[in-house]
């Protein structure tokens, strides 16, 4: 028990002083971040996390090694498509550019701390009601179907519970305020349209949650695994998201890759108990389809009119 708190205890730590070097050094000042900062960041973020599967491999062994990769790679391509929903609510609040990272630092700070809950909870269920996998499996599979049938509709962001709740319990000024989420106006507590923008992420990041953590908990079911592995591919979505700003056209067909990847692990949930799909296949599966999607998004771009919600 004490070995398991101390490495808690010391991810927890790491995670802390990385979030706290980001925003408290090097992104202290609001700034619009280039391309070129964007991708050193990404390959930091990528440099740190298979330092980590290289510890996971060394302290653990293959098996969990081979588990922390897969389950990074799922959750960094399912990320892509929550990427692309920011670049919507960004550009339909018309945040400056300066703005945006800020308000995706504290987003997914509060992503992290759901996926936690959200992680140990589904654990939990599974192992004291393991037919519950069976349900995660086909909801999965479900998802994946409906990705592919299911037509992409225009989400207009001011209809929003979210957003509605928020107007109901502050009053929000009708202008940025600089990069402030609140300010004081006449003895009142005003929020801003960044604060807006932010809880429209933080319920981004839930719904997309609700596919991610099965999908994760498929590949293993260790807790530290799991949660690793998200946080490590949670913490690269700033830099991912200005990389790939503006360039969404070139992933076209990467929610078909998506889709049948979230069918492969649904399936693959549903019948762990009669056949367990080694971590090796369901890796190689998985990197194949998403080069095959990728590879089609490139040499069979769709017209950006089609692209347009």
């Amino acid at each position: 028990m004490s070995e398991s708190l101390v490495l808690w205890g010391s991810f927890s730590l790491l995670v802390l002083i990385m979030l706290s070097l980001d925003m408290g050094v090097f992104h202290r000042k609001s700034h619009e971040v280039s391309v070129r900062e964007a991708l050193i960041w990404t390959a930091v973020w990528i440099t740190l996390a298979m330092a980590f599967n290289l510890f996971v491999y060394i302290y653990y062994d293959k098996t969990k090694a081979l588990e922390f990769f897969t389950a990074y790679v799922v959750e960094k391509s399912l990320s892509i498509d929550n990427i692309f929903v920011m670049i919507m609510i960004f550009s339909y609040f018309k945040v400056p550019a300066a703005y945006q990272h800020k308000v995706l630092f504290w987003g997914i700070f509060g992503a992290l701390v759901m996926r936690l809950i959200f992680i140990f909870a589904g654990i939990e269920l599974i192992h004291k009601f393991h037919w519950l996998i069976y349900v995660f499996g086909g909801f999965l599979v479900l998802t994946g179907i409906r990705m592919v049938v299911g037509q992409d509709k225009p989400i207009d962001p001011s209809k929003n519970p979210l957003v509605k709740l928020v107007n109901k319990v502050f009053p929000v000024t009708e202008t940025f305020e600089e990069d402030n989420f609140f300010v004081r106006r006449n003895h009142k507590i005003w929020a801003t349209p960044l604060f807006v923008v932010v809880i429209l992420i933080e319920g981004t990041d839930l719904i997309f949650a609700v596919d991610s953590v099965p999908a994760i908990i498929a590949i293993s079911e260790d807790t530290f695994i799991v949660y690793t592995s998200n946080v490590f591919a949670i913490l690269g979505l700033r830099s991912l998201y200005f990389a790939l700003a503006g360039i969404e056209k070139y992933f076209a067909y990467l929610k078909y890759g998506m889709a049948v990847i979230l069918v492969f692990v649904g399936i693959k949930m549903c019948i762990m108990d009669f056949y367990k799909i080694p971590v090796e296949i369901s890796l190689i599966v998985i990197a194949f389809l998403l080069t095959i999607s990728m590879i089609a998004s490139v040499v069979f771009k769709k017209d950006p009119a089609d692209t347009k919600p």
